[in-house]
């Protein structure tokens, strides 16, 4: 699906990664994956230069990239970030309508 100029990767209607216009991709990141990330170096999205808007989201080392079962693993910890996110999210609360007289 189109998403901040580029496209977002779904799996089951969850948004697990992005990849921009310039062809980066970027898995969603979380306290139990981003270490992996810092540990290869590799920075955050971010979204707006003027307003350094940093989304939960870290571009993929091209080595990861280079290796399908690496790749395999670390989609895996990103959609399973996504699932947490999803997890932490407060329920939109539905107001119910009052019946007109």
């Amino acid at each position: 699906r189109p998403m901040f100029g580029g496209g977002g990767l779904y799996r089951s209607d969850v948004m697990f990664a992005l990849i921009t216009r310039s062809d980066v991709l970027y898995f969603r990141t979380d306290d139990h994956n981003k270490p992996d990330y810092e540990d290869a170096g590799m920075g955050p999205f971010v979204t707006n230069a003027e307003k350094q808007t940093i989304m939960p989201y870290h571009e993929v080392p091209a080595d990861v990239m280079e290796e399908t079962e690496e790749m395999c693993i670390w989609a895996r910890k990103a959609f399973d970030a996504a699932l947490r996110a999803q997890k932490n999210k407060p329920k939109k609360s539905v107001k119910k309508k009052m019946p007109r007289k």
